[in-house]
């Protein structure tokens, strides 16, 4: 694990923004993307982002979600196809260009979350059908559903809130037709099936993800975007979770919920003036970052203190682009 202090250093060596003269570039909340030839180089920042704000930058975050969405690339190919070419860089990834798809497909294995379009949040309200699926009443937070659920979500415009909808309004709508919805939920299940049998064995609950599906140039469906990171999943510590729950406190958690839950402590859940973050607030979340790579993977979490811009810079030089 690396030192607090390391980390603290690298406060002010983020990376927050790229501007690489290639080809045609996108910016989302988290990813810079370049398109050229049919291929897209998509350059993972430090942003953070939550209740769809981007708030600050955490170091070495950018990395974490790269290398942790290769490292889940290449265990779940036999299950669905993805669009990775390579990894030139620890924050580079070059895919293959897809067309994505509208609908954001959600799967939860418990009860919880802080945000407006969380489980528990609803559950909360008396809501029982949560996207298609009925709860059952006498739940708690942090608690198992019997089966993971799907609650789909409409992929929002920048600056805008995503959706949570059903199975039933995606077909009503027309977002993708049966046949395709029905290959996009059985890959969701069958992902979210191996992620947490892998998790299970380095002491990880895989709580609930998202994935991102598009379609290539032939029209087969392809998992695209990132793949069980800190930041599309939610992670519990496996060996303190049941007494914890049994007392009613909250996990030990190893994502950015963390942030989240700061602050929405604070008042904050994606309205109004973004609190300013401190220090502290930024090395614990590089700290659950760092850790939940390594113990997902099983691998040492490697850095360098040099600028992130110009090391991708060569990187990219070195791959032709």
């Amino acid at each position: 694990m690396i030192p607090d202090e390391k980390i603290r250093n690298q406060l002010e060596n983020t990376l927050e923004k790229t501007d690489f003269n290639i080809g045609k570039k996108y910016e989302g909340k988290v990813r810079d993307n370049y398109t050229i030839n049919g291929k897209r180089i998509i350059v993972v920042t430090d942003r953070i982002s939550a209740f769809d704000r981007i708030l600050t930058t955490i170091p070495f975050k950018g990395q974490v979600l790269n290398q942790t969405s290769a490292f889940w690339f290449e265990k779940t190919k036999d299950i669905v196809q993805n669009h990775v070419i390579s990894v030139p860089d620890p924050n580079v990834m070059v895919v293959r260009e897809c067309r994505p798809l509208p609908v954001e497909m959600v799967v939860r294995g418990y009860l919880t979350g802080v945000t407006t379009t969380s489980a528990w949040y609803t559950y909360q309200k008396g809501i029982r059908n949560f996207c298609g699926n009925i709860l059952p009443d006498g739940m708690a937070k942090n608690q198992k559903f019997k089966e993971p659920i799907i609650t789909p979500s409409t992929k929002a415009e920048k600056g805008l809130h995503d959706e949570s909808i059903s199975a039933e309004e995606i077909l009503k709508r027309k977002l993708v037709d049966k046949k395709l919805w029905e290959k996009m939920a059985q890959a969701s299940l069958n992902l979210f099936k191996r992620g947490t049998e892998i998790c299970a064995k380095n002491g990880l609950i895989l709580v609930d993800t998202k994935y991102e599906f598009g379609l290539d140039e032939k029209g087969n469906l392809t998992l695209i975007d990132e793949a069980h990171t800190p930041d599309s999943s939610r992670f519990w510590i496996m060996e303190s979770y049941k007494k914890l729950f049994s007392e009613g406190m909250e996990p030990v958690k190893l994502d950015k919920e963390y942030v989240r839950a700061w602050l929405a402590d604070r008042g904050f859940v994606g309205e109004g003036k973004i609190p300013k973050i401190p220090d502290d607030v930024k090395i614990e979340a590089a700290k659950r970052y760092i850790m939940a790579y390594e113990q997902i993977t099983g691998k040492e979490f490697n850095v360098t203190d040099e600028d992130i811009n110009e090391r991708i810079k060569r990187n990219l030089k070195k791959a032709c682009f």
